[in-house]
């Protein structure tokens, strides 16, 4: 009832020092969580007051709401997306090592790696922190590089590695020769080129029609970037949190069919 006083009557010019206060005591109070806590409806109510509010956006402690808040949500990396969108919390470490674990944790290490990439092309503070981050991120990467490695030696599970294997190429050209028949060469990779004759390749005749031709699509072909680019998704209001429990409006209990 203080903290909510407070809040309601609050003259000052800080009031995010409030909300602060209030959200550090109910953790304290309720540090196992659960409805008398509530502490997801007061973070909501705390970024929900202080939304807009620009010279807080390189405030730590605003920050620090918001991060505490995605851990309510359904989807945080939406969340680091919205944040970065409204350049809250951009010259901050502590954004980009939360966005790049969340990413670590669902096995996305290129996204993750990116993150770090971009924070430390911001020099967010406070760099040093940043910086140890990412080289403990490469270091477990790497662990897991190695485990990989010696968990599937014929390279079955090299997922981490990408080592690129000669493999068929699909849907590749067929250029004729001829006019009713078009010679189309046996692509064979691995073992079976050892196995092969070199002087000889064997052919495989097709028998066209004389309809006319048409192009065939070349997947080998299309070029794209090898590592997907972030793109910042424009939020109108901050993400849903989650779902609350025993929260249900009361109605009629004996009444129901």
């Amino acid at each position: 009832r203080e903290f909510e006083a407070e809040i309601r009557f609050y003259s000052g010019d800080d009031p995010l020092d409030v909300w602060e206060r209030y959200i550090k005591w109910t953790e304290q109070t309720f540090p196992g969580g659960g409805k008398d806590g509530n502490l997801a409806a007061v973070l909501e109510r705390a970024v929900r007051a202080l939304h807009g509010q620009q010279r807080y956006y390189k405030d730590p402690r605003y920050l620090n709401l918001w991060l505490k808040f995605g851990d309510c949500c359904n989807e945080p990396l939406d969340l680091y997306s919205y944040l970065r969108s409204q350049e809250i919390g951009t010259t901050l470490a502590l954004l980009y090592i939360t966005w790049a674990e969340a990413l670590e944790a669902r096995g996305s290490f290129r996204k993750a790696d990116l993150i770090f990439q971009e924070g430390l092309q911001c020099k967010a503070e406070p760099l040093d922190k940043l910086q140890a981050h990412h080289k403990q991120f490469q270091a477990r990467v790497s662990r897991q590089t190695l485990l990989a490695l010696e968990e599937s030696p014929g390279g079955d599970n090299m997922g981490l590695l990408e080592i690129a294997e000669p493999q068929r190429s699909s849907l590749a050209d067929l250029k004729g020769r001829g006019k009713k028949k078009v010679r189309a060469p046996i692509s064979r990779v691995g073992d079976a080129v050892k196995a092969m004759n070199p002087n000889s390749q064997p052919l495989a005749s097709v028998q066209l029609s004389n309809t006319p031709s048409f192009s065939v699509f070349d997947e080998n072909s299309v070029s794209g970037p090898e590592i997907p680019t972030l793109t910042a998704q424009s939020w109108p209001a901050p993400p849903v949190p989650r779902a609350k429990e025993n929260e249900l409006s009361a109605g009629p209990w004996n009444s129901g069919r």
